[in-house]
């Protein structure tokens, strides 16, 4: 297959982790992905994180950067203002196997979460930038890709045709489409030739002002219930994922289910990027 030229459709920022996202024009990238994204976690009462795999109203917290702080909303509730410079007691939080250094958000901030979700011993988590988290070398080989509080790695790809192919498989069920949010990835892109070609990609070179933005794509994105929450009713549902079963059970992760790629940085940490920017994919042989 042939390299091709494709475009930066959109991007996603979720600044706490399972919780709504943003979709700016525009966002920089640093190296543990584009900057703020999944910065901020929920825990239990034991520093372990909190999803919408068990608690699907995470969805309907949205959030919001405003003059220097970060807002949290949800139905119901009064917005809750976080100072991007404030933290207080440090503590130990555990991402999947990962035990990292983490602030509490404060009294104020656990509290609220505990209110909206009903969930007592709740606490809200800011990932400590001096903390040195790494993506799993059986995918990045020789590269240390730094990670926040994402899953495992610093980007998400994901394509527009993909989507469009799994709303044409939802329709023939009779089911409604879904939007991209669902999959929660980073970059989308537009233009790809198939359905899931960003499976087959290699290399990604995104065009900013300041150069090249260069992104390996290393692992697909193995799914779990999350795409079956509705992520403006925050209620978990069946048909996307039985939908995704039919045709996705992909070899490369022992049959699991996949959707998007996740991704690796290997140049261009500190520039912008830009929707609409256009990309060049490289193909694996």
């Amino acid at each position: 297959m042939s390299d091709i030229t494709c475009s930066l459709a959109a991007l996603y920022l979720h600044p706490v982790k399972s919780c709504a996202g943003l979709a700016p024009r525009e966002a920089q990238l640093t190296e543990t992905g584009l900057d703020l994204d999944r910065a901020w976690m929920l825990a239990d009462a034991d520093g372990r994180m909190v999803t919408q795999r068990t608690l699907p109203r995470m969805a309907l917290i949205r959030t919001e950067f405003r003059h220097g702080d970060l807002v949290l909303r949800a139905p119901g509730m009064l917005a809750l203002h976080l100072s991007l410079e404030r933290v207080e007691a440090p503590r130990r939080a555990q991402v999947w196997n990962d035990e990292v250094a983490a602030y509490e958000m404060g009294p104020l901030a656990h509290q609220w979460c505990q209110d909206f979700l009903g969930q007592p011993g709740l606490q809200l988590l800011r990932f400590d930038p001096e903390q040195r988290r790494l993506a799993d070398r059986k995918w990045t080989g020789e590269l240390e890709a730094e990670v926040s509080f994402a899953d495992g790695f610093p980007l998400l790809v994901a394509s527009t045709a993909s989507l469009a192919e799994l709303n044409r498989r939802l329709a023939a069920a009779g089911e409604p489409a879904v939007t991209m949010q669902r999959f929660r990835p980073n970059l989308v892109l537009d233009g790809l030739e198939q359905p899931h070609d960003e499976d087959l990609i290699d290399e990604l070179s995104i065009a900013t002002a300041d150069g090249a933005v260069r992104l390996k794509l290393v692992k697909p994105c193995t799914r779990c219930s999350i795409p079956d929450v509705d992520p403006e009713r925050g209620e978990p549902g069946g048909a996307v994922g039985a939908a995704l079963a039919a045709y996705r059970s992909d070899p490369r992760m022992g049959g699991g289910i996949t959707f998007g790629m996740n991704a690796v940085i290997l140049e261009g940490i500190g520039r912008t990027l830009r929707t609409g920017a256009p990309v060049s994919a490289r193909f694996a042989v």
